[in-house]
């Protein structure tokens, strides 16, 4: 291992035992967008255990404007996964993230933590490649803790996505409370999208109810019909105002399948209600559309933990994912889930009667 630069402090033993002599400290998430967000308490805890650390995430380009602006980071490193590299040939993707690498190991991290649910070998293959002085993840065999010398063993049982990836942080002596989560919106490009909402919209008394009608699992996914009748109760009830979220494309698209033809249903069903659609091709126009709203219905995935980290209430819809596991981190909630794991089995009054408690809930507390 290098040794460190001149006039840095000898490695110290922290409270829990582990060595300690973190200046430049590395995270690497290189998987979903909701797992990313879902690691930014992360990023804050340990700035604030070490306030003049040298603090940096590598993601890859698909999941990176998640954490854009995030003040407890000092740089985002990303790179292109080969089956993100559209108009370009895949080589050339390949050979920017083999030069980002060789930039990365000639920093000479002192500690790359490895915030995943378990073991990942490929991350950890990642990590030995730059050769940090130590490497902080989960171990679940002799073979792995040999390459992993900061070692969390044992899984995360029934702990939140959250709480178990914190205990990754015994080793570089951070103890809880565990932050909130952090996604920071283009003030720019959420101006531009408020410019440009119906006046209907864009005012009124009632709350402004973001609306996202896709899911990736199809168990995951509420029909479009019910969210047009809980949106008409929600506007003679409230006086509810709404954006119109959705994963844009053709459903028969093999690659990418989206739900334009969905939306457009809905909008239609809609057409007297103050209701604007929000175009999301990229992912920092989805969190600048969230970002306007007061409040968001939408099912498990990547856009209830982006709504959950722009501090938003949700009312959220759960088929056969783990609730324990994914539900919405630090901010007021009301999770929908049957027996059946089928978010199809929801109905219009479950959820207008859990968009209620949120509200009760929501002006109590604020």
């Amino acid at each position: 291992m290098p040794s460190a630069p001149s006039g840095w402090p000898s490695t110290s033993i922290s409270r829990s035992g582990f060595p300690m002599n973190f200046r430049k400290i590395l995270i690497i998430r290189r998987d979903n967008i909701g797992d990313l967000i879902l690691t930014t308490p992360l990023f804050e805890a340990i700035r604030q255990r070490y306030p003049e650390a040298y603090v940096a995430a590598l993601v890859n380009s698909y999941n990176a404007p998640a954490i854009a602006g995030n003040p407890h980071l000092d740089a985002i490193f990303s790179y292109t996964k080969g089956k993100h590299a559209a108009g370009e040939p895949v080589w050339q993707a390949y050979l920017r993230r083999a030069k980002l690498l060789w930039q990365l190991r000639r920093m000479h991290f002192d500690c790359i933590v490895l915030p995943n649910g378990g073991p990942v070998p490929r991350a950890l293959k990642l990590a030995r490649l730059l050769k940090p002085r130590h490497i902080v993840g989960f171990v679940g065999d002799r073979g792995r803790a040999a390459a992993v010398d900061l070692a969390v063993h044992g899984d995360g049982g029934k702990l939140h996505e959250t709480e178990d990836i914190f205990r990754l942080l015994a080793p570089l002596d951070v103890a809880g409370p565990i932050p909130g989560l952090t996604v920071v919106p283009e003030p720019d490009l959420a101006h531009r999208l408020h410019s440009r909402l119906p006046e209907a919209v864009a005012s009124g008394n009632g709350p402004l109810v973001a609306l996202h009608i896709s899911a990736r699992k199809e168990k995951q996914r509420w029909p479009v019909e019910r969210f047009a009748e809980l949106a008409k109760r929600l506007h003679e009830q409230y006086a509810a105002r709404f954006l119109l979220f959705w994963s844009p494309g053709d459903e028969n698209n093999p690659f990418h399948p989206g739900d334009d033809a969905k939306a457009a249903r809905l909008l239609t069903a809609l057409k007297d209600l103050p209701i604007a659609p929000v175009a999301t091709g990229q992912l920092s126009e989805l969190i600048a559309g969230l970002a306007l709203a007061d409040c968001a219905v939408l099912s498990d995935g990547g856009a209830m933990h982006v709504a959950a980290g722009l501090g938003k209430p949700i009312v959220c819809f759960f088929g056969n994912s783990s609730a324990e596991r994914w539900h919405p981190w630090g901010v007021p909630y009301e999770l929908l889930q049957k027996p059946s794991r089928d978010a199809g089995d929801i109905s219009v009054v479950d959820a207008a009667d859990a968009f209620g408690r949120l509200m009760t809930r929501y002006l109590q507390e604020t």
